[in-house]
């Protein structure tokens, strides 16, 4: 058996329920404190790993700690950076949430000081542990499409208005922007499966509907994300007193390989899905849904079954079975220094894009260049990514 690892969480409510998967006793694993400032989320985390479990209200007390080896970052957005470079400073190695931060700025940091303490950081992009973007993936790198030229993704957030109008997500100061927030997925998976980062990105888009609904909850209220299923968008109630983020926004990509990306996203369709396409020199790929790939590689008449489908069974545990793998990864990758599926660059990168498409929608449509990473960093956290999802 490996030797013990001890972990401890900052921010253990919402998604800090991620850490949870990484407590394994059985295999030295261990969760053995958390920090969070609302008692109630400590409490649930007592619940859960033992009344005797360290607990505070102040992350540093945690990161004081000489037995924790390991943390998870899980707190809000708007914390990330903070809470990252504390904990690498501290000597810690970091799972950090996704986005990485809500600046180019702050991930560059957080990016520096991880090299300068020479501290693992690994950033939860759990979407490229999804069956259904492994699978297109797959067939990319088995050659189906021939060389990809062009990605697009729209997104529809059917539950936008309850999970993204009602607390601090509605906040520029919180979040910049929601292609940020919720588009740096989407943005990250465009990146891997096109093969490039976005270069040069252009935008437009607004705020189109959560400014006409007046009824908001007080400033001194925490805001209700949990879905309510409240039907159509503008009857919804509770928003954030302060909405200031678009509800609608679509961005197009240079990638730095030549090729071409596109993202759409809106938080009031009737629907929630995300649909890829990709498109190579010899064919394309697109899912419907999270359990079906179709690949059209024959010249005829439109097909709308394509010419071969790929049915994948259904995951199990948080988003598809994706939440358990990559906790895996983060472990194995700290414990034996194994190879991982993404890298902190390619989270930087899917923030910088995020980032430069607001800029871009809210002056004018500009176009933005993305500033590069600096070459030392580039290849200190990219020598640890895989070079296909085989690891071969």
């Amino acid at each position: 058996m490996s030797k013990v690892l001890n972990i401890g969480v900052i921010g253990v409510g919402g998604r800090g329920r991620l850490a949870w998967l990484a407590h394994k006793p059985e295999e030295g694993v261990f969760i053995v404190g958390g920090a969070d400032i609302y008692k109630h989320m400590i409490d649930v985390f007592k619940e859960k790993f033992g009344q005797e479990v360290f607990v505070t209200t102040d992350y540093r007390v945690l990161l004081e700690k000489k037995d924790i080896d390991a943390v998870f970052v899980t707190s809000p957005d708007f914390m990330h950076e903070e809470h990252a470079v504390a904990a690498l400073e501290a000597g810690k190695d970091v799972y950090l949430e996704k986005p990485m931060a809500i600046t180019i700025e702050g991930c560059d940091r957080i990016l520096k000081t991880a090299y300068r303490n020479k501290r693992k950081l690994y950033v939860g992009h759990n979407m490229r542990h999804m069956r259904v973007i492994r699978k297109m993936k797959e067939i990319i790198e088995a050659g189906k499409i021939g060389e990809v030229k062009a990605g697009w993704c729209r997104h529809f957030v059917g539950f936008g208005g309850d999970a993204y109008f009602k607390d601090w997500h509605a906040e520029r100061s919180k979040v910049t922007s929601l292609l940020l927030q919720k588009g740096v997925h989407d943005i990250d998976v465009l990146h891997w499966l096109c093969g490039g980062y976005t270069r040069r990105v252009t935008a437009v888009g607004g705020l189109t509907l959560y400014d006409k609904v007046t009824d908001r909850h007080d400033r001194s209220e925490r805001g209700d994300a949990r879905s309510t299923d409240i039907w159509p968008p503008l009857s919804q109630k509770g928003l954030n007193p302060v909405i200031d983020v678009e509800d609608i926004s679509m961005m197009l990509m240079v990638l730095d390989n030549g090729g071409f990306a596109s993202y759409q996203q809106c938080h009031y369709t009737p629907d929630t899905w995300r649909n890829y396409t990709i498109i190579g020199t010899e064919g394309r790929i697109e899912n419907f849904g999270d359990n079906l790939v179709r690949l059209w590689n024959k010249r005829y008449p439109y097909n709308p079954w394509g010419d071969e489908s790929y049915f994948l069974p259904p995951g199990s545990g948080g988003h598809g079975g994706s939440d358990v793998s990559i906790v895996d990864e983060f472990i194995d990758y700290i414990r034996k220094g194994n190879k991982i599926t993404t890298s902190a660059i390619s989270a930087r990168n899917s923030v910088a894009a995020g980032c430069c498409g607001a800029t871009s929608l809210r002056n004018g449509n500009i176009p933005i260049d993305i500033p590069p990473v600096e070459q030392e960093i580039l290849e200190y956290f990219d020598s640890d990514v895989k070079a296909t999802i085989s690891g071969i």
